[in-house]
């Protein structure tokens, strides 16, 4: 045991009710909520970079943070292992996530940076089997090294494209070792800043050929997990080849791997592609590729992603709306890719962060639930796609009717359509009353 987190005690559930600001007040992981327990609906797990390797730094400022692991050697990436494990259990948090460079020091090579992490790996190994907390997912920093600064997949140096394979063998078999249940593909600087020095059609080829290689792989090796890709507009890159679930979905058609890929949704960036959270996860869930999710929020005064943790209970209930809808998240979670302001620099600041983000979570879920239960918004909705489900209508939308015959029945027909009120500001109001 280290002493980081020293006189903190374990997290526990005591009801809304309750004033100790270290308690669950709502989240209740064995509560039922539409038959399933709550934790088995959020899933939720801890980002590794945020929460210990972020230095507390801003675009005009350094660190901020002074902890005891930040430093450069494998001893320094045990300590932070050894509390990284520690606030996992004092949160009793079912699920983390980690970067390869989040976990280990990079070495002069990378069959030496591969090494040091795969000797983390083997500490997260010996502490899983005493603590509850899974792996939901590995993935591998292909943008913040200066040889990615034109990307990793889509650079134009070849070399660079298969340093960049190698380094995800890697994580996709520890991810695999250590049981994950995803592996996600984020393409940090999968884009351009320029397209005076971009050939767009070539780069999408070559990440279309670089994800082709990691399905392979992963099925060589056996992993059964999902695949993922986490949508995001710009920030670093100008703009990322993967903008927004729709632009995801139809670079994966073209090459053929919608049947392989699903979507990471994250709510700072949808919001950076001016969507909203529910927009991107129900055109994921129509798409089939809803697979996990990122929860934080985006300050509405800033122009960047600013990952703070989430808040807003109206918001997140509709977006639970969307993934209890769909049928939920699967093997996928909700990962608190959240940080502390870089003002919070006390130990207790990470506790409080994840302690309200699961809060807002578990009443979100169950605001959700609610809403469903109750019926009366799915009435209103199945109300106004009622026509849908007469004959003629079916048979138009079969393919079944030809232009034609579609205008020879209006005109026999004489009919004369006329709209009908999309209720909007009801509707409004009848989502408050579970809000």
């Amino acid at each position: 045991m280290t002493d980081f987190f020293k006189g903190i005690k374990p997290v526990k559930f005591a009801g809304p009710k309750s004033r100790n600001p270290l308690a669950y007040r709502h989240y209740n992981k064995d509560e039922i909520v539409l038959g399933k327990r709550m934790e088995d609906h959020v899933r939720p797990a801890i980002a590794y970079w945020h929460t210990f390797a972020w230095e507390g730094g801003d675009p005009f400022g350094g660190r901020t943070f002074e902890r005891p692991w930040f430093g450069p050697s494998l001893d320094h990436a045990k300590l932070k292992a050894d509390v990284a494990f520690e606030l996992f259990d004092l949160l009793d948090a079912p699920f983390f996530c980690f970067h390869d460079r989040d976990i280990a020091p990079e070495g002069e090579t990378l069959a030496e940076s591969n090494r040091n992490v795969r000797a983390i790996a083997e500490v997260f190994q010996r502490k899983m089997e005493k603590s509850r907390t899974r792996l939901l997912w590995g993935t591998a920093n292909l943008f913040s090294h200066r040889r990615y600064m034109s990307g990793a997949a889509t650079n134009p140096d070849p070399d660079v494209f298969a340093y960049a394979a190698a380094q995800v063998k890697n994580v996709l078999e520890i991810t695999h070792e250590l049981g994950g249940d995803n592996y996600v593909l984020w393409g940090g600087r999968e884009g351009y800043e320029t397209l005076l020095n971009t050939r767009v059609g070539q780069e999408a080829d070559q990440m279309a050929r670089f994800i082709s290689l990691v399905i392979d792989h992963a099925r060589k090796i056996g992993f059964t997990g999902q695949i993922l890709i986490e949508p995001k507009p710009q920030e670093p890159s100008k703009h990322q080849y993967d903008f927004d679930v729709a632009t995801v979905h139809g670079f994966l058609k073209k090459y053929g791997l919608e049947q392989d890929v699903k979507c990471n949704i994250e709510v700072g960036h949808a919001f950076l592609a001016n969507h909203s959270f529910e927009h991107e996860l129900a055109l994921a869930a129509s798409l089939g590729l809803l697979g996990s999710v990122d929860a934080n929020r985006n300050d509405l005064q800033s122009g960047w992603d600013t990952d703070q943790f989430p808040n807003s209970v109206p918001e997140t209930a509709l977006a639970f709306y969307q993934i209890l809808k769909a049928g939920g998240l699967g093997k996928g979670g909700f990962n608190f890719d959240a940080k502390v302001r870089r003002q919070s620099i006390d130990p207790a600041d990470l506790l409080h962060g994840h302690v309200g983000g699961l809060d807002v979570l578990a009443r979100s879920l169950k605001a959700a639930a609610a809403i469903i239960e109750d019926g009366t918004y799915d009435k209103v909705i199945d109300a106004r796609y009622a026509g849908w489900e007469e004959k003629e209508a079916k048979a138009m939308l079969a393919g079944k009717r030809s232009l034609e015959q579609i205008a020879r029945r209006i005109e026999r027909e004489n009919l004369d359509p006329q709209p009908r009120s999309g209720q909007q500001e009801y509707l409004e109001n009848l989502i408050n009353r579970f809000v």
